[in-house]
């Protein structure tokens, strides 16, 4: 048989001993002329239809979208299809029972009647422009309807599509990377995944694209229609497309696709999932994807200050006499809750306590299933000696145009974006030296919650005398939920030490109490404050 994409331009037939509607007077293949099943895409829709003496047998015909295919016997089987009526529980109304003339042709014709069947309407082509597949979506089977639900709430609401907008960094780069490379958008069919406010369609059809398909499944593709509409110059070759990626269906195939697919660490909203999905189904051969590489950099890093802050929010736990209640049994569990939080903000670079490694991933190549888990080896040489307080991590994308290539990056010292840069932060510090090294893991599991547990593991081997015949490793681990991140969105503290300075800082610092039964909670709080105001004097 021929591939699914000539479907609409298939026909095959099988002939019958016979086939009748049940109930119905049996239509017998005996006279001189036979009954044949045929097999057609009519205006794209596949259907199974009955003919005899040339003539089409009214009532007969199968939509095999709606239909099952069951055995009565070696050669004979029943077709039934599903009830019209969309407000009733599937059901089904109607049935036609079909006679083969010998069991080879049975196997035949179920074989063929499932192959129709599965490219009719799992790979759903005959659907008309932006209508839905009635096929289960990709998205529904690993994301809990909940979380979707609020996601697309959020995505569809006017002032956060305010602030993406406002993130010039994000939005220049982006509007750049477009028209810096004219050459790869003009005269091209573009599709934008995920398009939100329509931003990027009207970036693509300002660098000349033929014709931009924006698909976006939350409410804001209302207020992309508007925007669109507004801007009939560039609007009369854009399309909004309300709907999912993974469940849509476009009437050609892209040339090139534009997104905004990136989170938080660049995985979360598991987004980059439906731009990988978006780019099996619609990009042709070749086809370029702005952007096309994302990187994860991460770096071990030091901050007391941040450690001393997350510490104290669990101080309310030690209470003993809270209304005459003891709330020290759950300190042990707040303590870990709130290091179970990463930390978004923006940092300064100089807390580094070494160079940064990257995780390279390439959405010309990676398949979907690669992204349900993402495991790091983590091997860093440090710079300085120093208290290590956790992982920090940024990511960047690339822009691989024909012109230009344009990187956009959250690196810390760059320009700050609405991403800020992620930390996690150990509850248990480990200690290193200079020129040491420090290995580990970020081993990330995607749930669906559409976001990720991350598990991190730093270890470093201990110095000091007889620590090369011992090699005794301090490890530390942690549990983390990308999720429900802390986001402390201050500013870079002004560090006026130098990098080399600092570990005197953080030894002073170190052994400010987190822990202690002599002192109430007022006068611990008094005395972090005190110790942390001398540092910065």
């Amino acid at each position: 048989m021929e591939g699914s994409a000539g479907l609409k331009h298939k026909h095959l037939e099988f002939t019958l001993a016979a086939v009748s509607e049940l109930s119905s007077q049996l239509v017998s293949s005996s006279s001189p002329t036979p009954v044949i099943a045929r097999f057609i895409s009519d205006d794209g829709v596949a259907e199974l239809r009955f003919h005899q003496d040339s003539e089409f047998i009214d009532g007969f015909n199968v939509d095999l979208g709606t239909s099952q295919l069951f055995k009565l016997g070696p050669v004979q089987s029943l077709c039934v299809s599903e009830s019209s009526d969309s407000n009733k529980e599937k059901s089904y109304s109607r049935g036609v029972t079909i006679q083969f003339r010998n069991e080879e042709e049975s196997r035949d014709f179920h074989s063929t009647f499932e192959q129709w069947k599965k490219e009719d309407i799992i790979e759903g082509r005959h659907l008309p422009n932006g209508a839905i597949s009635a096929s289960e979506s990709k998205f529904d089977n690993k994301i809990e309807p909940s979380s979707a639900k609020m996601y697309f709430h959020y995505y569809g609401q006017l002032l956060h599509q305010q602030n993406m907008l406002q993130d010039y960094v994000r939005t220049g780069s982006y509007y750049a990377a477009v028209i810096e490379n004219r050459a790869d958008f003009t005269g091209r069919v573009v599709v934008d995944v995920g398009a939100g406010s329509g931003i990027l369609s009207l970036f693509a059809a300002q660098a000349g694209a033929k014709h931009v398909y924006a698909v976006e499944a939350s409410e804001m593709a209302e207020y992309a229609h508007k925007l669109i509409a507004g801007n009939p110059t560039l609007g009369q070759r854009i399309t909004v497309i309300k709907g999912k990626v993974e469940e849509v269906e476009l009437p050609e195939k892209a040339d090139i696709m534009i997104s905004e697919p990136m989170g938080t660490l660049l995985v979360n909203e598991r987004m980059l999932e439906s731009y990988i999905i978006a780019r099996d189904r619609f990009l042709v051969p070749n086809g370029k994807m702005f952007p096309s590489i994302g990187r994860i950099h991460m770096a071990p890093f030091s901050d007391e200050y941040l450690f001393v802050e997350i510490a104290n929010k669990a101080l309310f736990w030690q209470q003993q006499n809270y209304y005459g209640v003891d709330l020290t049994p759950l300190y042990g569990s707040a303590f870990q809750g709130y290091f179970s939080q990463p930390v978004v903000d923006a940092f300064d670079p100089r807390l580094l306590v070494s160079p940064p490694m990257c995780h390279v991933i390439d959405f010309n190549e990676i398949k979907e299933e690669d992204l349900y888990e993402i495991d790091i080896p983590l091997k860093f040489i440090a710079s300085v000696g120093t208290r290590v307080h956790g992982l920090a991590c940024w990511f960047d994308v690339l822009f691989n145009g024909s012109t230009v290539e344009r990187w956009l990056t959250t690196a810390p010292g760059a320009p700050t974006t609405h991403w800020y840069q992620i930390r996690c932060v150990l509850s248990q510090p480990i200690y290193v030296m200079a020129g040491q090294e420090i290995t580990g893991r970020l081993h990330m599991i995607a749930h669906n919650a559409q976001s990720y547990t991350i598990y991190l593991t730093l270890s470093a081997k201990m110095w000091g005398p007889g620590a090369e015949q011992g090699g005794i490793l301090q490890t530390s681990s942690c549990k983390l939920d990308l999720k429900e991140p802390y986001y402390r969105m201050s500013q870079p503290q002004a560090y006026t030490m130098a990098q080399d300075q600092q570990p005197h800082l953080l030894l002073q610092a170190q052994d400010i109490p987190i822990h202690t039964e002599d002192l109430e909670e007022t006068e611990l709080l008094q005395q972090l404050s005190e110790n942390s105001g001398a540092q910065l004097q």
